[in-house]
């Protein structure tokens, strides 16, 4: 008896569960359809409210009053008003630049006529070889010179190099400094088949330091030729920024000319037979150091547009000062001219 009747309340509890949960669905119906037609006339409101909106609009637009007549007039005159300072302001604006562009053209011409007096590179009085009309990018007061040094051998065997003797010339080829130098240490080879030093040149030398003092005084502010010049650098214990210097050494223009590889170093002297048509550094009483400067300002003449239009254009793409290349150093030693123990050491 038990049994049956807890089977009975527990089947009218699943009845009554049963009837919730359907009041509750059809309460959410009710309510949900409800919330539609509240939506559904908020909208048709809203619609009806923005055509009536419109429909005063348009109405409003077709029949100005004379308010509005006299807004759109003072709009029409403040605009004139403004077009006509405006024009005002663009011609004075041209005017201006037109005497700012005659001012600076003057400037430029000024500097111009200045430069070409400094420099001697005057395209009326002495064109360089290759019609170039600056040495330097941006540089106004910059010039060229010419520089060969004469080393002789010091310390155990005279395998270190020292200054013995110096030339400097202009772009013309004038010498602005030629002076043999005394070096700091005793010389031990005099290496006169190459470098043209005697003993005697030495007595009444000038020392080293006075001699660089006066030497990279000359230097100072130049753009500087030679062949293999970093070797030259070197025992003037001094180094230039790369775009300042033009060794002919390294340079492919000249190997190009010359028909050469263009990886190949090639010495001043065949440089000056092939390109120059000029015998340089020959006999026994060795070399020139004015001789070989001249031949390597010469070699510059031959391809100084090319060469400095292609450093101008690097200068431009990067500020950064061009890093000097040591090529020249090992050819230096490499040379035809050295004595064959020296080069067995440097390789």
């Amino acid at each position: 008896m038990m049994a049956q009747s807890s089977e009975k309340n527990k089947g009218a509890s699943q009845g009554l569960f049963s009837n919730y949960r359907y009041l509750c669905k059809k309460s959410l119906l009710l309510r949900a359809m409800d919330n539609a037609r509240a939506r559904k006339t908020w909208q048709q409101n809203l619609i009806a409210a923005n055509v009536k909106r419109k429909a005063m609009e348009n109405q409003t637009e077709h029949t100005p009053d004379d308010s509005d007549k006299l807004l759109k007039k003072t709009k029409s005159t403040n605009a004139n008003q403004e077009n006509q300072s405006t024009l005002d302001s663009e011609n004075k604006s041209a005017a201006a630049s037109e005497a700012g562009l005659s001012e600076h053209n003057n400037v430029d011409k000024s500097l111009r006529d200045s430069w070409e007096v400094d420099s001697g590179f005057s395209s009326e009085a002495s064109p360089p070889a290759s019609g170039r009309s600056s040495p330097c990018l941006g540089s106004g007061s910059t010039t060229v010179v010419a520089l060969d040094c004469e080393m002789v051998g010091t310390g155990p065997g005279g395998r270190c190099s020292a200054l013995a003797r110096c030339s400097v010339l202009d772009y013309h080829g004038n010498v602005l400094y030629d002076k043999y130098v005394r070096p700091c240490h005793p010389v031990t080879d005099y290496r006169t088949r190459w470098s043209g030093i005697r003993r005697h040149h030495l007595y009444n030398a000038v020392p080293f330091n006075q001699a660089r003092e006066e030497i990279l005084s000359i230097l100072e502010g130049k753009v500087v030729v030679g062949h293999a010049i970093y070797n030259d650098f070197e025992v003037l214990d001094t180094v230039l920024p790369g775009h300042m210097v033009r060794d002919t050494c390294t340079t492919r223009y000249l190997s190009r000319l010359a028909g050469f590889p263009r990886e190949r170093c090639s010495s001043l002297k065949i440089l000056a037979i092939k390109l120059l048509d000029r015998k340089i550094q020959v006999g026994k009483r060795g070399h020139c150091s004015v001789e070989d400067a001249l031949a390597s300002l010469d070699l510059y003449k031959l391809v100084e547009g090319e060469w400095e239009q292609e450093l101008q254009n690097k200068l431009r793409s990067d500020d950064a000062p061009i890093e000097p290349s040591f090529a020249a150093s090992n050819h230096y030693m490499k040379d035809e001219y050295w004595p064959g123990d020296v080069i067995a050491d440097s390789q």
